[in-house]
């Protein structure tokens, strides 16, 4: 028989007192991961993983560790897809590994695979490398994998990463050409939804690798010579800059879009 005295549990407001738990639950851990993003040191150095975004100047901010617009720096939210992203990765490497490949994804010492170039200002880490395994691919290759909501990763399905997602074919194009791994690059998708696994394999673009690499030397240089580079829009309300879809692309809203246009263009 349910008990409806005082103490017993079943009592009016529990709900209430349930909500206010999450609510400071929630937000403890996102002050600590607030503070942890706050406490990490700045990257000085072109990464892979954004120079194929199509706006240079916003390469450039980023790469500078310009500040950011007013209550345009990362989210709690956006902090937890990261770390979502990082975690699915040890989880496809572990499913990987456990199918029979040969997955190396960190070298003697700890430290991911990587290269560096123009003396350190240009540098990529791989996820990892296939060097053999039950499937019938080049070895070695190329092993790359994001972590994508249920939308973004149904895209890929459909359209493959290089239509869905030209800066993942970027990265991946520059990985292959740096670390010499020229046989098609495994890229794996993880649906966060449902945890599905999409696979494909991606040629090697030299020509894009190229290209890739060519924005890094601008940005560098222009970093050397304290140049702005230009803007890729021609008005403020471009999708490249307030973000949003343009063709088949989705594009996020630039976190300097406001520094920018105060700037020349």
């Amino acid at each position: 028989m349910l008990d409806l005295n005082h103490g017993s549990g079943a009592t009016y407001g529990a709900q209430r007192q349930a909500t206010a738990v999450v609510e400071a639950v929630n937000a403890a851990i996102d002050a600590a991961l607030l503070t942890r993003h706050r406490a990490e040191p700045p990257r000085r150095y072109v990464s892979t993983s954004g120079l194929g975004r199509p706006c240079l100047r916003q390469i450039q901010f980023d790469t500078l560790n310009v500040p950011k617009d007013e209550g345009r720096d990362f989210e709690p939210a956006t902090l937890r897809i990261f770390e979502a992203g990082h975690r699915g990765e040890d989880v496809v490497a572990d499913w990987i590994r456990a199918a029979g490949f040969d997955l190396r994804t960190h070298r003697s010492d700890g430290r991911q695979f990587g290269f560096s170039a123009l003396d350190g200002r240009f540098r990529g880490h791989i996820d990892g490398c296939l060097v053999a395994g039950p499937v019938g691919i080049a070895y070695p290759a190329l092993w790359e994998n994001k972590a994508l909501g249920a939308a973004s990763w149904k895209d890929v399905v459909k359209r493959g990463v290089v239509l869905s997602k030209p800066v993942y074919a970027a990265q991946i194009a520059l990985y292959q050409a740096y670390l010499e791994l020229p046989h098609p690059a495994l890229f794996t998708a993880l649906n966060r939804d449902t945890w599905e696994l999409h696979a494909e394999l991606v040629p090697f673009d030299a020509a894009l690798a190229q290209r890739m690499s060519d924005r890094a030397v601008t940005v560098v240089r222009a970093n050397d010579h304290q140049e702005l580079l230009p803007r890729v829009a021609r008005e403020r309300s471009s999708v490249v800059c307030r973000g949003g879809r343009a063709g088949d692309h989705w594009h996020p809203s630039c976190a300097w879009i406001d520094r920018c246009w105060r700037l020349a263009p």
